[in-house]
């Protein structure tokens, strides 16, 4: 939400309201601005500005970041028709404007950034930036050393152009590895393992650039990321 911003805007969004409900109430007298009333939908108002309606004070609370530990059955998606969704996993005010910083698919499990602030969620998931994403990935076939060298080098995945960028690739056991990859290509990790003749099982990601999935966290869980989080 930018400012100044219209009052019909701000009480629509803040008391998640149509804008029609919103302009009803505001007619009605009951939205106050620094304890006046005001009945002009298109009044302006700054994020300094003390906004009531029926009663409440309406409080913009700014860009927010939250990292969450995402299970298995739920989408990356605002609103989705079959399947819940991660922002049901949340209990916050106002979250109309949020969006997933780097998606997992339905069956990944591990870390997930949310935040309402799009500069910075563009930081984090443009190719262009470099930010790595760590994934733990469990295999159906035992991970060769040729395999990891090929995730080293790039592999060339199914109807792309260009070979996907060298990943770090590291064997943790012999059907586990650890792979961090720098784009985000659809299925990409899953694709990549199919291009050197494995199949994942089971994928989780653990870290997005220097950022790291809080070990405190049960999968369902989240919490608000700290300061210097944020600056990483």
């Amino acid at each position: 939400m930018k400012f100044p911003c219209r009052l019909d805007k701000f009480i629509s969004h803040l008391a998640e309201l149509p804008r029609s409900k919103a302009r009803a109430a505001i007619k009605r007298q009951e939205a106050q601005v620094n304890g006046e009333v005001i009945t002009a939908f298109d009044f302006q108002i700054t994020q300094q500005d003390k906004v009531t309606f029926a009663g409440e004070p309406m409080v913009f609370l700014g860009k927010r970041y939250f990292m969450l530990h995402k299970p298995v059955g739920y989408v990356c998606a605002n609103v989705d028709e079959l399947h819940p969704t991660v922002f049901d996993l949340l209990d916050e005010p106002n979250m109309a404007d949020f969006h997933v910083a780097g998606r997992l698919d339905i069956d990944t499990t591990g870390l997930v950034l949310i935040t309402n602030d799009g500069d910075w969620s563009h930081r984090i998931t443009s190719p262009k930036h470099n930010k790595l994403k760590t994934y733990l990935v469990e295999t159906q076939e035992p991970i060769t050393e040729d395999a990891l060298e090929q995730l080293r080098n790039g592999v060339q995945l199914h109807n792309e152009k260009d070979l996907t960028r060298p990943a770090k690739a590291e064997a943790l056991a012999t059907y586990s590895l650890r792979l961090s990859i720098s784009e985000g290509k659809y299925h990409q990790v899953k694709r990549m393992l199919a291009a050197v003749g494995n199949k994942v099982v089971e994928l989780h990601r653990e870290q997005i650039g220097n950022i790291i999935l809080d070990e405190n966290l049960a999968a369902g869980e989240y919490r608000e990321l700290k300061e210097g989080e944020v600056k990483l």
